[in-house]
């Protein structure tokens, strides 16, 4: 009988605590709840910086100078366009469809008219990551306006990236404060380490597949409702609740059944989510600006309930859900407006595993039997 090797590897479910690869772009200290892009805290980020600029900062390492950042975000309105091609295919798409699977479904159309396409270059590369932060907004917009038998609105030249979605989407000019609340969000959202759609991401651009294969990856990977869709459940668990009042019977009754509650807890943080800080102070903002505090209020009240019986903090999505709602955005669309911010962010991985390549190629701790022996079918029982 064959013996068994026995693996030197040390073997963590899920990969926790395993260091895959070296990364300048992003950084999480989970102990003390910091989260740094490219050296940047993102509390900075968030009330400074906007997201044109951070899309350069994690491109280029370094934060741009005002003719720089003037540049890309130039080279984002002139790119923001889609072909007529993949329009026709959003407006023939059954009107019930996943919009995640239309983001995945549009990405992979574009590929086949983009110039670049099978260049892997670093220059090509960029200007694919640049094609693909403009027009994964117009993808998601015009498939929402579809689907609500509503024209397409064409992208503006004038408004910014955060501002311009909201535009394509509702067809109004959004005000000038939910634009920079939509902005802050994209920000908080824009990059995140090693999480299970950027690292779908490197493992497919390892193979030296093209970039558009590696981005689909992504959408793929973020599109499990682990990853990219607990805001959704958030918000469908406030809409359940509806009254502040109800807010304590729910959630004990959910931890009684020994049900989860969405927007809770971390695989790194260890304390409190450095974006769910920052969103917390947004979904006040909004509550108090509209007249209407029911959400937040309902929030607060679940957040203490889970810290007092499960010490457990809320994450970026727990109030991203009630602001992305209050900002007059479907629920449904939720994760695809994740994939609109993270595009940054996996793009910028994307090209870091280029630059130092090797392929992933991890080890699995065999747990069948071995030294079988093979029966011909007459025989087997």
């Amino acid at each position: 009988m064959a013996e068994r090797e026995t693996l030197t590897a040390t073997f963590k479910e899920g990969l926790e605590d395993i260091v895959a690869a070296t990364s300048s772009i992003c950084f999480i200290d989970g102990v003390q709840g910091r989260l740094i892009y490219r050296g940047y805290d993102i509390r900075d980020l968030a009330r400074y910086s906007t997201f044109e600029e951070t899309v350069y900062l994690l491109w280029n390492g370094v934060l741009p100078t005002r003719s720089q950042l003037d540049e890309i975000s130039s080279q984002l309105i002139e790119n923001r366009a889609i072909p007529d091609s993949l329009y026709a295919i959003l407006r023939s798409a059954p009107k019930s469809a996943h919009p995640m699977s239309i983001l995945r479904s549009g990405v992979s159309q574009l590929a086949l008219t983009d110039p670049d396409a099978e260049d892997s270059s670093f220059e090509a590369n960029k200007r694919k990551s640049l094609r693909l932060v403009a027009k994964i907004p117009t993808i998601i917009a015009a498939f929402h306006r579809y689907r609500k038998g509503l024209t397409p609105v064409a992208p503006s030249a004038s408004l910014r990236h955060a501002g311009n979605f909201l535009y394509m989407l509702s067809g109004s000019r959004p005000e000038k404060r939910d634009e920079r609340i939509f902005d802050v969000c994209l920000i908080l959202h824009a990059d995140h380490e090693f999480n299970a759609s950027t690292f779908a991401a490197r493992v497919t651009a390892a193979t030296l597949s093209d970039m558009y294969s590696a981005v689909t990856s992504a959408i793929g990977a973020l599109k499990g409702p682990l990853h990219g869709g607990a805001n959704e459940q958030v918000m469908k668990m406030l809409l359940a609740i509806g009254e502040p009042s109800r807010a304590e019977s729910h959630v004990r009754a959910e931890l009684s059944a020994k049900r989860k509650i969405p927007g809770f807890g971390h695989r790194v943080y260890k304390t409190e989510d450095p974006r769910a800080t920052i969103l917390r102070e947004i979904a006040h903002e909004l509550g108090q600006r509209g007249g209407d505090s029911r959400w937040f209020d309902i929030s607060k009240r679940i957040e203490r309930i889970m810290k007092e019986e499960k010490q457990l903090y809320p994450n970026v999505d727990f109030y991203s859900a009630s602001v992305y709602y209050q900002l007059g955005i479907p629920i449904d669309l939720f994760t695809p407006i994740f994939a609109l911010s993270r595009i940054s962010g996996w793009t910028a991985h994307i090209l870091e595993q280029y630059a130092h390549n090797r392929l992933i190629r991890p080890l699995s701790e065999y747990t069948g039997p071995l030294d079988l022996e093979y029966a011909p079918v007459e025989k087997r029982m």
